[in-house]
């Protein structure tokens, strides 16, 4: 009874060091230009691309989730794309000036931040939540998931190495070592602001913890085929997702909706990019894998096809990586519907586009509403009608969600790791969380000299003379 208290008390006591310790560095950084967070950001961005291939491989050991390759990889580009990013990133002093309505911006630190750091990405979270946060002049208290604890910690360790030899405060960036839920909210309620990188629970708690939070939504990318699109190259994007460190990323396609007249020619155009096309035998066998309880197995997600076929008891076909399922419906008697965290796409056969849009939002309905979805299509009314008609909030064109989402160099998106659903999914945020939302702003609004006042035909036009709308009303 008493070791019990005494793991309890140890629980309740360290959250609020690691704050104490927090806030004392971030008062150090709330004293630096803009130029000295470009270069402490700057040289975390560095470390991150020389350490790229130690942390994926520091990841792997201890998660087994994904490939080293896909993680150095990511981490590398990430990397460069951010500070391409910080290259024009105003976060210090004034920010921005509109002349025309007499009004300064000017940015201030949020504090202490409590990072949520999920199993699947912990590397990315880590650097990238720590340059976000050390641009806005913030410190950092990372709580690792316990999959991914040791990594994230020995992450984490090297960056406040790097702070050292920077002569900064090595308290910007700490970690929870012997992370718990008790510990995390408790962290959660003690910061500043939560940044919550994971599923729905912990986002959940992340917005239930009386903070200022961000949270994201759950990945479930869909995305359409119509007759206008190159097949292979269709193929070619969809696989790349799913090599792509093992379909361990949110928005790796999960499924593909092919209008019907090309449907035939996208499942050869699928299996010579590596596709297994499951017969309904292997379906069954495959969801039996796949699926645990109604829950994903922890111990076949973000993994090689042949792992999956082994446990499935299925013969991958020559070649392939992997699986194609076929599909009629969308919901929870439908798991393949869902977010599989797996090479696993699940295919659907659209009457026409209008049937198409349906299926996508049926599915997002039931899971990834907000996230993403995407179309390979070269007819723009088609486009525009989908980005319109979908309940999301990233329409990828032409390109796998998974080069186009998160930012990169053939995408215009800002370079994130936490993904905003908008309140389709639960989530306040309807874009990329990036270092503008890591800093509060100070608007500083001066009178406008000699302002120009519109007349009231100006501003209300036509409505001045429909007197029929205003019957009734005391209107002046």
């Amino acid at each position: 009874m008493n070791q019990e208290v005494n793991t309890m008390n140890e629980e309740h006591t360290e959250i609020p060091s690691l704050i104490e310790r927090a806030k004392s560095a971030q008062a150090v950084a709330a004293t630096y230009d803009q130029e000295q967070v470009r270069r402490i950001a700057g040289a975390i961005g560095w470390l991150a691309i020389q350490r790229a291939s130690a942390w994926a491989d520091l990841v792997f050991a201890e998660t087994g989730m994904g490939d080293t390759a896909s993680k150095e990889t990511r981490t590398s580009t990430r990397a460069r794309v951010l500070m391409r990013d910080y290259q024009t990133a105003r976060t210090v002093g004034v920010i921005e000036e509109d002349a025309e309505r007499n009004i300064v911006k000017i940015g201030k630190p949020v504090g202490v931040v409590a990072s949520l750091v999920p199993t699947t990405v912990p590397e990315g979270v880590v650097f990238i939540g720590a340059m976000n946060a050390i641009m806005g002049r913030n410190a950092t208290v990372f709580s690792p998931h316990p999959r991914a604890k040791h990594s994230t910690a020995r992450i984490v360790d090297e960056l406040r190495e790097l702070l050292r030899r920077l002569d900064a405060p090595e308290d910007l960036l700490l970690c929870v070592e012997a992370p718990s839920i008790a510990k995390t909210d408790e962290l959660m309620r003690a910061a500043d602001l939560v940044v919550a990188t994971g599923g729905a629970p912990m986002v959940r708690a992340a917005y239930s913890s009386g903070t200022p939070a961000y949270g994201v939504g759950a990945g479930n990318a869909v995305v359409v085929v119509d007759e206008t699109a190159d097949l292979d190259y269709v193929a070619g994007e969809i696989a790349s997702s799913q090599r792509s460190d093992q379909a361990i990323g949110c928005s790796t396609e999960n499924a593909a909706v092919v209008l019907g007249e090309v449907y035939d020619d996208a499942v050869a155009a699928f299996q010579r990019g590596g596709a297994h096309v499951c017969t309904p035998e292997e379906k069954e066998r495959l969801q039996a894998a796949l699926f645990v309880d109604g829950h994903l197995n922890a111990d076949v997600i973000c993994k090689p096809a042949a792992t999956i076929a082994a446990a499935a008891g299925i013969e991958l076909a020559d070649g392939a990586d992997w699986f194609i399922v076929e599909e009629s419906g969308f919901g929870r008697e439908y798991p393949f519907s869902g977010e599989k965290l797996s090479v696993v796409v699940t295919l659907y056969r659209a009457d026409d586009f209008d049937h198409a849009v349906g299926i996508v939002n049926g599915i997002h309905a039931y899971s990834g509403a907000g996230h993403s979805c995407g179309i390979h299509s070269t007819n723009e009314a088609r486009i525009m009608q989908f980005a319109e008609q979908t309940n999301t909030v990233r329409v990828a064109v032409g390109q796998a969600t998974t080069k186009s989402n998160a930012g990169g160099w053939t995408s215009g998106m800002p370079l994130t790791i936490n993904l905003g659903c908008g309140t389709w999914g639960g989530n306040i945020a309807a874009e990329n969380i990036t270092w503008k939302h890591y800093i509060n702003t100070t608007w500083v609004a001066r009178p406008i000299i000699d302002p120009v006042i519109p007349t009231d035909e100006e501003l209300f036009g036509s409505l001045m003379n429909e007197a029929e709308l205003f019957t009734g009303y005391a209107v002046a």
